[in-house]
């Protein structure tokens, strides 16, 4: 066998260097921009999310400044020109408002009061779930017969009785939202922590002394992260929806702070005399940001889905 180092006639062989290790993120990345339809409902949620937070700035009025409205501009149809030369390119309400910046604002009410519900919800959740399927015994039989009586109760229902009893306003749409939303959660995080907590690597902590909170938050938590942020996602949906709903029907935000919902509701009552504008393009407006939250949940669900990759 010839041992000697290869001389300059017998050039050395190419040196053969390892694929990088794909990361997770980098995987979620990847499968995620492979679907058209889930990239452009990205780009259309990313768009709707940069309007309503720059709205101050792009909007043509600010709609809740009474010395910007004057009432011989109430419901003008769309593509309507003021005497102060200004133009109304969606028409405006019965109060002379400029309904595009109307929808911008109300998205903003909108978005906020979506997010801010799902997030606290999950966090309420998804709390109670991990010490639930961590405790065991009587705590999980408390908490779980607690998620089931909250589940056997449609959402909209509760979330009407708890605003009949604590009034209007964003803070008490958020606070009852939370309420219908978090045993979802909290059924989801049981249920991927049992899988969990039957693992080395808990008995390996536990064997450690680990603190119990440690154990619950550093080392269980992000293992049940996935399927909570593909609920995350659908839920910002469905809280909107449920927000929308609750304002129609009188019992959401104040006419002070309109969102979307209050915008459709103030104009509902003008749609049987023509002036359609007033509903419809905060009604489309709603509608393009639920199918865009949804279509990115939706793929979401697929990509962080484990048995799609076994």
């Amino acid at each position: 066998m010839n041992l000697s180092a290869p001389t300059a006639d017998q050039p050395a062989a190419p040196v053969q260097r390892l694929a990088p290790v794909e990361t997770p993120t980098q995987r979620v990345i990847r499968e995620f921009s492979r679907s058209w339809l889930a990239m452009f409902g990205l780009v259309v949620l990313s768009l709707v999310v940069l309007a309503a937070l720059a709205a101050s700035l792009i909007a043509p009025q600010n709609p809740y400044d009474l010395m910007q409205l004057d009432i011989l501009d109430s419901r003008l149809p769309p593509g309507s020109s003021a005497a102060s030369g200004m133009t109304y390119w969606l028409g405006t309400d019965e109060q002379g408002r400029d309904m595009l910046s109307g929808i911008l604002y109300g998205l903003r009410i909108s978005l906020g009061v979506g997010v801010a519900s799902a997030v606290t919800a999950a966090l309420v959740g998804a709390s109670l779930g991990l010490i639930a399927a961590y405790a065991g015994g009587r705590t999980e039989t408390a908490i779980m017969r607690l998620v089931d009586l909250q589940l056997s109760f449609p959402s909209i229902l509760v979330a009407l009785m708890i605003l009949a009893f604590l009034g209007k306003g964003v803070t008490n749409v958020v606070l009852a939202l939370i309420i219908v939303e978090w045993a979802a959660y909290a059924r989801t995080a049981r249920g991927t922590a049992l899988v969990e907590r039957r693992k080395e690597y808990i008995e390996a902590a536990e064997c450690l002394a680990i603190p119990r909170w440690r154990i619950l938050f550093r080392h269980l938590l992000p293992n049940c992260l996935p399927p909570l942020i593909v609920i995350v996602t659908v839920q910002i949906a469905r809280a909107i929806a449920l927000e929308a709903t609750l304002s129609f029907l009188g019992l959401g935000v104040p006419v002070t702070e309109p969102s979307l919902g209050m915008l459709i509701a103030n104009g509902y009552q003008y749609m049987l005399s023509g002036k359609f504008w007033m509903s419809f393009y905060p009604g489309v407006a709603l509608l393009i940001t639920i199918v865009a939250i949804n279509l990115v949940g939706d793929h979401l669900r697929d990509v962080l889905n484990p048995r799609s990759h076994s």
